[in-house]
């Protein structure tokens, strides 16, 4: 399986999780966000991200969201589960799992809280790309995961044929250039973090996994495309207005702040599992105040044929 047997490009939201207000999972709320987000024209769906919260789901609620995001999408565009598990045995069960409902591919992090060395991580993903036949994105976000997937870890991996994909989160957009200097355009490249989006971009990204694009979607469909089309200028008007939101992606309870922002679109529910809570005082201020500028200077989209 090479590179060209997927397809992934364009926006593909980390879509949020709803729950009740008993913390219980809202299989009908998760399925209407996800169709909205269809619906406003995104190019693809990530479920049980970090955003989606997956280390708050059991198992079985797991497969229920893929299930649900199977659905939502209705064949128009690819679904992608998020493999977020302490050991390479969960990790693979969980990836054959993803298997069996039908998603397009995975999403594999790390081996949560031990920090591997770099042979370690790259054992991880070849075990886990090995259980499976399924396109694979390899996902680093170091700040959050404590384990670094460097181009060079990346690029021993090279021969895995299904590990076809490596989104970073990093925010060091001279990684994408170091993997392409080791091995080519060998893997499709992801932004993973929203605020160097089109910067990323700038170096190669094919893709954005975005959190702020549950809240406004066309925004950001509209501001990958605009940079994938090089009308650089237009998107840095875009970028300016976006760029306040776009930060609360890079925060350690961005979990929060994105579910907020949906809610005050009337996009979805802003309850979160603990151990995360919910916004108070002058962290929630910060939030509403963003949003609101943001909805009072909101601007007229360029075409870009959404």
């Amino acid at each position: 399986m090479s590179q060209q047997a997927i397809s992934w490009s364009g926006v593909f939201p980390a879509v949020t999780t709803q729950f009740r207000s008993d913390y219980s999972l809202d299989l009908d709320a998760t399925h209407a966000v996800m169709k909205n987000l269809v619906q406003d024209g995104v190019s693809g769906l990530v479920v049980c991200g970090s955003v989606g919260e997956n280390t708050s789901l059991t198992t079985e609620e797991k497969v229920q969201i893929i299930e649900v995001a199977k659905d939502a999408a209705g064949g128009k565009v690819p679904v992608i589960a998020g493999v977020a598990e302490f050991t390479t045995a969960f990790a693979s069960k969980m990836a054959r799992e993803a298997q069996r409902v039908g998603v397009d591919g995975v999403m594999v992090m790390p081996a949560l809280v031990y920090s591997s060395k770099p042979h370690e991580t790259a054992a991880h993903f070849r075990s886990v790309a090995q259980s499976v036949d399924l396109p694979i994105m390899v996902y680093n976000n170091p700040p959050i995961y404590k384990n670094d997937v460097t181009p060079e870890i990346l690029a021993t991996l090279a021969d895995c044929d299904n590990i076809v994909c490596f989104k970073d989160s990093s925010g060091d957009t001279r990684r994408f250039t170091d993997l392409r200097n080791a091995v080519g355009d060998r893997f499709v490249l992801f932004a993973g973090l929203d605020d160097v989006v089109v910067e990323s971009v700038a170096m190669g990204a094919q893709g954005w996994i975005s959190g702020m694009s549950n809240a406004f979607p066309r925004e950001g469909e509209t501001l990958f495309r605009l940079a994938k089309e090089q009308r650089f200028e237009e998107a840095m008007a875009l970028y300016r207005w976006f760029m306040p939101l776009l930060h609360l992606d890079a925060r350690p309870d961005l979990v929060q702040c994105i579910k907020l922002c949906e809610a005050l679109l009337g996009r979805g529910s802003e309850i979160t599992r603990p151990p995360r809570l919910a916004l108070e005082g002058d962290d929630r201020r910060h939030v509403e105040q963003i949003v609101q500028q943001a909805l009072d200077n909101r601007p007229a989209l360029p075409d870009v044929g959404l």
